[in-house]
């Protein structure tokens, strides 16, 4: 049994239908090697990887990725965007009110939709967004002491 290759982050793009820029790999790479990153910090691992870009130039690059499906959107209320390459999985996430930390949980169910409405009002649903908010066990520690 022969195993595939795991294709390079230029082959991602042009399989995405995307234009391989060096900007665009670095973008993504910067936000696979992060967790959960808000624009700016997305901004500075870019520019530490290739040299100056322009904020407008992330968030164009941003909307691509995130419309072809190589990066997820997600933006807990009242918290900026925050960006991640965990994609393509039913996964939820669980967000601290006190720092913002923002952390992947599996969908306990697994299968999207995890969650059945109690009245669909006609829509076919094929995605539930689950955002659970806590205190992190750094603030936790924090407020006890």
């Amino acid at each position: 049994m022969t195993v595939s290759p795991t294709p390079t982050t230029a082959e991602e793009l042009r399989g995405a239908g995307l234009r391989v820029t060096a900007a665009r790999v670095a973008l993504l790479e910067t936000v696979r090697d992060g967790d959960h990153l808000g624009v700016e910090a997305i901004a500075t691992g870019v520019r530490d990887r290739v040299g100056h870009i322009s904020l407008q130039a992330v968030y164009e690059a941003l909307h691509a990725l995130t419309a072809a499906g190589l990066v997820r959107r997600i933006e807990p209320a009242g918290h900026p965007a925050r960006f991640e390459g965990r994609v393509g999985d039913n996964h939820h996430h669980i967000v601290c009110r006190s720092c913002g930390t923002v952390a992947d949980v599996d969908c306990a169910v697994g299968d999207a939709p995890c969650l059945t409405a109690s009245d669909d009002r006609g829509f076919r649903i094929d995605e539930a967004e689950v955002v659970y908010w806590g205190i992190c066990p750094d603030c936790s520690t924090g407020h006890s002491s």
